[in-house]
């Protein structure tokens, strides 16, 4: 092994296997370096914007694409990978031109179903 590969630190990636839950707690605790506070906080913005960008893209199919890139990569850094991923196939459908109806509500649900994971953590 050279002495720059010894040196890399190593960073976890999202599971390889599903999870049963819309959220990875494990790694959202990473990526805020395990600071609840910042953990929930996190949370009630990734539900907030996850809404908005429903809304907009509802309002505005032709941004829908731009507007489902961003999706998944906040949904990719609190942990929410089915929402990634179904945001991820709606950029292909949009691209491909073919299931894009399929594919927006494929990511509705996702999107639904961790946002009821979020309020069910944010419950006082």
């Amino acid at each position: 092994m050279t002495p720059e590969l010894q040196r890399m630190d190593w960073m976890p990636s999202p599971p390889l296997a599903p999870i049963d839950s819309p959220l990875d707690l494990d790694h959202l605790s990473r990526m805020t370096l395990s600071d609840i506070a910042l953990e929930r906080e996190v949370l009630a913005m990734f539900a907030e914007q996850a809404g908005r960008l429903l809304a907009a893209m509802a309002a505005s199919p032709a941004d829908a694409g731009a507007l489902a890139h961003k999706l998944k990569g906040s949904a990719r850094g609190i942990g929410a990978f089915a929402v990634a991923d179904a945001a991820a196939s709606l950029e292909c459908a949009i691209r491909t031109g073919h299931g894009r109806s399929h594919a927006f509500a494929a990511l509705k649900e996702a999107v639904s179903e961790a946002r009821a994971a979020i309020e069910a953590i944010l419950k006082p």
